[in-house]
């Protein structure tokens, strides 16, 4: 019976922990949550697409593993792409951190920072690399496989997963699609915080 009535004090306790770790810093609009939250389901899709092809060797894939044939032989793909899927994600998610309280002031399990304000340009110079990098990646493979080719005029690899001349093709264009909004969610997310943080110094 104990242990029926610690579950939902636990669950309760977990939830109470999640909501103040992430709640939102003083004059986050709510365009600004719902976006940093949207974010890590942008990524989502291909994360999910990547391991049912290499790991689950789900048939939506028509030319063989995404990406095979150029990992070093120490490095299986089935793990790199685990870890490329949970990489992601967890980069995804660290956009929370220009809306949430953590973002601006270093949390108490940080030795060392604790307590201490968050230097500004800590934040926004990674994060608009980020967001220019990643906007300029996805903006080329999303041309790329409008094309049928490179920009440069050449043939794209028989493992590119991008294409409409199937239905698994089709499949990876709708898994990958919403990575193009990774990229503009984080710049926007970026100026906003800059904005704010400025705001709030002077």
């Amino acid at each position: 019976m104990s242990t029926l009535t610690e579950a939902p004090a636990t669950s309760g306790r977990v939830r109470a922990a999640w909501t103040a770790a992430h709640a939102p810093a003083a004059e986050v609009p709510r365009w600004a949550r719902i976006a940093a939250f949207a974010i890590p389901f942008t990524v989502l899709p291909a994360g999910i697409w990547r391991v049912a092809v290499v790991t689950f060797h789900a048939p939506i894939v028509v030319h063989g593993e995404p990406g095979a044939g150029r990992l070093p032989a120490w490095l299986p793909m089935e793990l790199y792409v685990v870890l490329l899927s949970v990489g992601s994600e967890l980069l995804a998610f660290a956009a929370v951190g220009l809306i949430a309280t953590w973002g601006e002031v270093f949390p108490r399990w940080i030795p060392g920072l604790r307590g201490r304000r968050v230097p500004v340009l800590a934040a926004v110079v990674p994060a608009a690399a980020g967001a220019a990098v990643l906007t300029l990646m996805c903006t080329l493979a999303a041309v790329n496989a409008a094309l049928g080719h490179t920009i440069q005029g050449e043939p794209l690899a028989a493992n590119f997963p991008l294409n409409f001349d199937d239905w698994q093709g089709v499949l990876a264009v709708v898994a990958y699609a919403p990575l193009l909004l990774w990229g503009p969610l984080l710049g926007t997310l970026t100026i906003a915080y800059w904005r704010r943080r400025h705001r709030n110094a002077l």
